[in-house]
């Protein structure tokens, strides 16, 4: 044990004062930032390794909101970013600087990532469970998730958005190895972009994810999909990895992929992955048309036109590791030419809309831990899209126009732990999102360059008190949206984001849990909402919701006899959305119109069942999942649609999978479910769109040949043959099949 020493202030520009006094705040040049203060209660202690850890609990007095955010980025600053990098260097004590000493002390606890057990546990696919799906994609393996409503158009090509819990997809976040994956522009990311190939593991969570060891941009969100990539593994010995596959099947497709990781040292490898899929997307479907009065007014077979698809996809990555930390770099590339299998009306089955797009990214990730107590994170990315649109029917107005959107993203994370059941942390994020387009509303009129700046500021506390565990965060949003090209639209908006989550273990030494949260969350109107050609509204109100959730937890697994383990969830919950935006296709599936609903009333159930067997070599694998919402308009009182469900939100949807495994071999089997939807506000038979359900079977087996693992699959989808819809007027494919084979050595 030895002494601390107590440094009052960090740099000389910062007064020192006793505790509980107000500070004045300065630049890191010495000139005064305002002439009002914080006042600040901190400890800043420097050990004889000079490592530096820092608490501070900030109380804002009277002071105006500008001058407040830029006092707070200062000492977000100095907490965030100096204090990191002086542990690394030690920190240099100025010799006008007040210096204490203090009592002796004893500083104990462990800040362990895994530590805390999540409040609000994840909906998990990783592994063999990934495997046995019949899933081109990770919108495909979504699907088999509870209150999850994929909008999908059909086809390899057809757009596929996800939303949960009828807050919409906007309000719907996608981390791709820790970090989100933005679109300023339309605020929804195509999830049948991503290939399972390179995918150990795919999480959905309701409310926000039970780390508070994340930046800012995590706590944000009312759900979030957590996508991470397989890391490099190697056999003792080798210094290399590789797997090969193939996939073909129905509408043509032919989906070669590879990876390969190489071992540069202990504590450094590299990865790339590749991939690319090319199909036709014809497929035979059944039209039927209905008159007003719900008759049938036509009944036809055809083929699906205009849904081809020729993409590539390249990633490359390397990892490492340090004593106390890690760090990655990953950098993506994903080009497509496709076309976009339009709405099946009035006797019209194809269209002239084309799509080309390229999306690039580069992110980094580090992370260490400087103390037992004290832990940093840095994420950065830089990511660059490009989107071509045309539309060639002579049966709509030519349409012909180029987007190109850039982000720059930067957040630094912080951790202490206090004692060994009391974690804070605290997190901040800065992104810049830009928006070009060559054309707007006509040739002679700019386009406005849309820009906007994002500051995010997370406050996290989180107790563990064994059998009881509470999570509490508050986040700030400093929006700023400037048009370079026109005063259009400018705007400056302030936010915040609190939310509470509460785990109790109901029995001590079982794996009962009783569980809830409660959280509000914002969303701006996109690029698309405010500027948008033909669909463009900058009268839209931003989106906010409430939500609050709870339900209960119980697992438990058995060493021998015929019944190895179970795991059943149940939650219900309630959720408020004020402003609520819709999103829909308006006769073109790329261009949407928004309407703002006003309020919206969301009550549904969540639970799912997993049970697992076991007789000899053979395993069985079940998991059953089923959701019941009620999500009506509750805006207007006196309107046709008012307490009517939203569009194309079912009331009841399931899935049911089942697994056989026998020495190598795998049979699975799932079902999916989804009731009556609606594909306008009012709820009649006009706009009935009729429910679903499909059936799919697959048959695997895995050979191991020395040092080689050779695995292939038969798939068939839709086996019975149904005629389908999961958006009006976009058929989706009858019976088809996919074969795949894979080496890995």
């Amino acid at each position: 044990m030895h002494k601390s020493e107590c440094l009052l202030r960090l740099i000389p520009s910062v007064c020192p004062a006793e505790d509980g006094e107000r500070w004045c705040m300065t630049a890191l040049d010495g000139t005064a930032v305002s002439d009002n203060c914080l006042r600040v209660h901190c400890l800043c202690c420097i050990d004889r390794d000079g490592i530096v850890v820092a608490l501070c609990w900030i109380y804002l007095i009277g002071i105006p909101l500008k001058r407040i955010l830029q006092q707070v980025f200062a000492l977000t600053f100095i907490l965030l970013w100096v204090v990191p990098l002086s542990a690394q260097q030690g920190i240099v004590v100025p010799s006008d600087s007040t210096v204490r000493y203090l009592e002796e002390s004893v500083i104990v606890g462990h800040s362990q990532s895994g530590r805390y057990k999540e409040t609000i546990p994840a909906q998990v696919l990783g592994g063999k469970d990934l495997e046995r799906l019949n899933s081109l994609s990770v919108a495909d393996a979504l699907r088999y998730f509870s209150g999850v409503q994929l909008k999908d158009y059909g086809g390899v090509a057809g757009l596929k958005t996800v939303n949960v819990r009828s807050l919409g997809t906007n309000h719907v976040a996608v981390f791709y190895d820790g970090i989100q994956l933005g679109n300023a522009q339309n605020g929804q990311t195509d999830l049948g972009r991503f290939s399972l190939d390179d995918i150990g593991e795919i999480c959905l969570y309701n409310g926000q994810k039970s780390d508070i060891f994340q930046s800012a941009r995590d706590f944000g969100s009312s759900s979030s999909i957590y996508i991470t990539t397989s890391e490099p593994r190697f056999a003792p010995g080798r210094k290399y990895s590789l797997k090969a596959s193939v996939k073909t099947g129905s509408f043509g497709l032919v989906n070669p992929s590879f990876r390969t990781a190489y071992k540069i040292s202990d504590k450094v490898s590299a990865g790339i992955s590749a991939g690319w899929t090319n199909a036709t997307g014809r497929y035979k479907f059944r039209c039927r048309g209905y008159d007003s009065r719900g008759r049938l007014a036509y009944d036809t077979t055809a083929y699906r036109h205009n849904g081809d698809i020729c993409a590539t996809r390249v990633e490359a990555s390397v990892h490492g590791a340090l004593s106390h930390g890690k760090w990655n770099m990953r950098v993506y590339n994903y080009n497509s030419n496709r076309g976009i299998p339009g709405a099946v009306v009035s006797n019209v089955f194809s269209n002239g809309e084309r799509m080309r797009d390229n999306n690039f990214f580069v992110q980094g990730h580090f992370e260490n831990s400087w103390t037992r107590q004290f832990r940093s994170m840095v994420n950065a990315k830089f990511a660059s899209d490009y989107t071509f649109y045309e539309d060639k029917d002579p049966r709509t107005l030519f349409t012909s126009n180029r987007y190109r959107q850039k982000e720059v993203y930067v957040s630094s994370a912080n951790l202490f732990s206090i004692n060994d059941f009391w974690d804070v942390s605290m997190s901040f994020d800065f992104q810049w999102n830009w928006l070009d387009a060559d054309k707007f509303l006509s040739v002679n009129v700019v386009f406005p360059q849309p820009v906007r700046f994002t500051e995010m500021l997370s406050l996290v506390t989180a107790l563990d008190l064994g059998r009881f565990k509470m999570q509490a965060s508050i986040l700030g949003y400093f929006i700023q949206d400037r048009a370079r090209k026109s005063d259009l639209y400018d705007s400056s908006r302030n936010e915040a984001s609190p939310a509470l989550t509460l785990s109790y273990r109901l029995i001590d030494g079982k794996e009962l849990y009783l569980r809830g949260f409660c959280k509000r969350s914002f969303r701006m109107p996109t690029f698309n909402d405010l500027y948008y050609t033909n669909s463009a509204n900058v009268w839209l109100k931003p989106e906010r919701t409430l939500q609050t959730d709870i339900g209960v937890k119980y697992s438990e697994s058995f060493d021998c006899g015929f019944f190895r383990n179970f795991d059943i969830v149940a939650d219900g919950y309630w959720n408020k959305v004020y402003d609520k935006i819709i999103a829909y296709p308006k006769g073109q599936q790329f261009r949407w119109t928004m309407l703002n609903l006003g309020k919206v009333d969301i009550k549904g159930v969540d639970a799912s069942a997993s049970f697992g067997f076991r007789a000899g070599s053979i395993d069985l694998v079940t998991k059953l999942q089923y959701t019941w919402q009620r999500a009506v308009d509750i805006t207007d009182s006196a309107s046709s649609y008012y307490k009517n469900q939203i569009p194309y939100v079912p009331e009841h949807s399931g899935t049911a999978v089942v697994s056989l495994y026998w020495k190598g071999w795998c049979l699975g089997y799932t079902f999916l479910y989804a009731g009556e939807r609606y594909s306008q506000k009012e709820n009649v038979r006009r706009n009935l769109v009729q429910p679903y359900y499909t059936s799919d079977l697959s048959v695997q087996k895995s050979f191991n040949l020395r040092d080689k693992v050779l695995k292939a699959s038969l798939e068939v989808n839709n086996l019975l043959g149904q005629d389908y819809e999961v958006v009006l007027n976009y058929p989706m494919p009858k019976t088809n099949f996919k074969v795949s084979l894979s080496i890995e050595l």
